[in-house]
């Protein structure tokens, strides 16, 4: 039914056709004929900006990232671009290769799903696909030295799966040799591709890392599915462990002590803590720890000089750091490093945690079970939570 604003006058002339029709009749009809002619106006006005119904299980908890909605003969994925949400960074239309082409799809990358062959520039790619059983897609991967995955290190060395290279640099005549239907990437900021994107093969952008928040990163694990036709296990994935996680945090929100906490260390004259309102200083908070940078905004890292660290965190209870390397840190190792880190009184008091990722798979499985680590981190903060858990990433430094 349409509804239309009448004026007065308009009003006065049908009134004069219906027998005993009062002035006050005429007031009433006139507020129900606006009233009812704004409602539909604000229903057209809600329909213009709601998101378009899709299938059940398109529905995104909490990645701030991605959005998907089926459709008939084609899903389709899009991205964010996590520096400006206000624009897209790239439409995925994805179409069952047993499944007819239909005439009509929208803008974007076409790319016919399952995958089979796949290239993973990063580590977290790799741990995602391990996740639904989609290692055996991989044709290539990049910087092989930082993936912790018995199943790619093996493949890599009978020569099943290519190194090619530097993430920033690819070899691009390898990957042309390998003929990959898609690369998964983690994109810079105004990066780019460089030639790897003349290569006419579909970048697929994975930017998980800029999500505020662990469950939110781990969410991802829905995306990548999409491409493998894996959905239902990455759903069942994902919520479990969500139900993981928020039964941690839960039981780490009980205590009534938050004993402050910093991280990391120098790298090139520059302290990098998290930002206050990154994936970690989430973490620290669901643990039951006061971050000492929670005040600041930044998703990502935050570039500080020793001296703003150390005015900071001086007194902090706890310190907790990651490196790569072939040793296990001491105390002794770590003021050989740097002296002044002798200065806060985490070290002087023998507080600080540190997480070899050379040796535990601490960005593979980060992205995909936050509740992992999380667990480690409410058994440093707070061992009476936790008396027999054994620390999975972490070990304090001796």
């Amino acid at each position: 039914m349409r509804y239309e604003i009448y004026n007065l006058s308009q009003v006065l002339f049908r009134t004069r056709l219906i027998k005993n029709y009062t002035y006050k009749s005429v007031l009433i009809f006139l507020f129900l004929s606006l009233l009812l002619s704004c409602k539909e106006n604000s229903q057209k006005v809600n329909q213009a900006v709601a998101p378009q119904t899709t299938a059940r299980g398109d529905s995104v908890y909490f990645a701030k990232g991605f959005h998907i909605e089926t459709h008939e003969g084609y899903t389709l994925a899009t991205v964010r671009n996590p520096w400006d949400n206000r624009l897209v960074m790239q439409r995925y239309v994805l179409v069952s290769k047993t499944d007819t082409m239909p005439d009509i799809l929208p803008e974007g990358i076409i790319i016919r799903t399952p995958l089979a062959r796949t290239v993973c520039y990063g580590s977290v790619q790799c741990g995602f696909l391990s996740e639904f059983d989609a290692l055996h897609t991989l044709v290539g991967v990049c910087e092989p030295q930082y993936i912790h995955i018995p199943y790619v290190q093996e493949n890599i060395r009978n020569g099943k799966i290519v190194n090619l290279g530097q993430a920033a640099n690819p070899d691009l005549e390898k990957i042309m040799l390998i003929e990959p239907e898609a690369l998964f990437t983690a994109p810079i900021e105004n990066s780019g591709y460089g030639q790897a994107a003349k290569l006419k093969i579909p970048i697929i952008e994975c930017v998980d890392y800029m999500e505020p928040t662990p469950l939110g990163r781990a969410e991802w694990i829905r995306f990548l599915a999409l491409f493998f036709e894996q959905r239902a296990i990455a759903d069942s994935l994902f919520r479990e462990t969500v139900g993981r996680y928020e039964e941690l945090a839960r039981i780490a929100a009980s205590v009534n002590d938050r004993p402050t906490v910093f991280a990391e260390t120098v790298y090139s004259g520059i302290w990098y803590q998290p930002g206050g309102n990154s994936y970690v200083a989430h973490l620290f908070r669901d643990a039951g720890a006061d971050y000492l940078w929670k005040a600041d905004t930044n998703t990502g890292s935050i570039a500080l000089t020793f001296e703003t660290v150390l005015e900071k965190a001086e007194k902090a209870d706890f310190w907790l750091m990651k490196y790569n390397g072939f040793y296990e840190m001491t105390y002794q190792k770590l003021v050989q490093e740097y002296a002044n880190y002798a200065l806060f009184d985490a070290y002087k008091k023998r507080n600080i945690y540190f997480c070899n990722t050379g040796t535990v798979p601490y960005y593979e499985e980060l992205p995909i079970h936050p509740d992992w680590i999380l667990k480690d981190m409410v058994r440093i903060f707070h061992s009476e939570l936790l008396p027999d858990y054994q620390l999975r990433y972490y070990k304090k430094m001796e």
